[in-house]
């Protein structure tokens, strides 16, 4: 039997979706299309994938192990396609790179000199964003390779690995707010002052927070924010010892600091160039 990579790829946009019509919007098709070719699967491998004797389609259990199976066929054609452009040896023109500020390390700097020396006519373009801002840069074509804070789950369409390298984030107040005059910071004492907070969280995890909120759309800006003394923030570790060492106080609160999984992400829909590709595996080598 066989079957294309696109039948499985709609296959797994509406498992993760949640109907064919959602999933059909997000691949730009007919629902026609997506139900006829996820009915042909079925066919194909003689299983039922769907129930659909409810409102929405939902995932049976023979769906759910073949839902696994087809994620990693996706992986497996990933890494096919990383290598076989590497071989190819057509270098992309450009290639653009999307970090969170979450994410730094000396390592990542010297990767960035050996991949000058290797690709120096190569058009690199770096930007700065959080969170789902990456993934939707990288879904949407703006950026090629994305690092960003491990995010609970991604879209089919996203391909994702986790670089060795963990960063920290801590809780920061200005030395001259309240807070920082405090021997014991405890919960209750954070809902009270006012948290500045990274505007790209989703707008209802702001509302739901007890207490004063004000948000900023960079770590840059909550930092500076915090040393006005506006409020207390999480922080990069390294970007406080960097820009703000005399100027901030890190709160010993239980749980803090946090260590932070950094994953490289990528759109399995585009492919990722001979550059984009090397990169991403030098970034993976541990």
């Amino acid at each position: 039997m066989r079957h294309s990579l696109e039948t499985l790829f709609m296959f797994v946009e509406a498992a993760t979706q949640g109907s064919f019509s959602a999933a059909a919007r997000k691949l730009g098709k007919q629902q026609s299309t997506v139900s006829e070719a996820i009915a042909n699967l079925e066919i194909d491998l003689g299983l039922t994938l769907f129930d659909r004797s409810t409102r929405r389609p939902t995932l049976t259990e023979q769906g759910r192990a073949m839902l696994v199976h087809a994620q990693q066929v996706m992986e497996a054609t990933d890494r096919l396609e990383r290598s076989a452009h590497r071989l190819a040896g057509g270098l992309e023109p450009q290639l653009t790179l999307v970090l969170s500020d979450t994410y730094q390390s000396d390592r990542f700097e010297h990767i960035l000199t050996s991949f000058e020396q290797r690709y120096p006519e190569l058009e690199l373009e770096c930007m700065i964003a959080e969170h789902n801002d990456v993934v939707s840069l990288v879904q949407e074509g703006r950026a090629n390779l994305g690092l960003v804070a491990a995010q609970p789950d991604y879209a089919p369409d996203i391909g994702f690995e986790s670089v060795p390298d963990r960063s920290a984030i801590g809780l920061y107040v200005g030395k001259q707010h309240p807070l920082a005059r405090a021997k014991h910071i405890s919960t209750e004492m954070l809902h009270g002052a006012r948290e500045l907070r990274l505007s790209t969280y989703a707008d209802d995890a702001v509302q739901r927070r007890r207490g004063k909120c004000w948000t900023a759309s960079s770590y840059l800006l909550l930092l500076e924010m915090t040393e006005l003394g506006f409020g207390w923030a999480e922080l990069p570790h390294w970007m406080a010892k960097r820009f703000a060492a005399n100027s901030l106080l890190e709160l010993k609160v239980r749980g803090w600091p946090k260590s932070i999984q950094v994953d490289a992400v990528w759109s399995r829909q585009r492919g990722l160039g001979p550059a984009g590709s090397w990169l991403l595996d030098t970034l993976m080598a541990r």
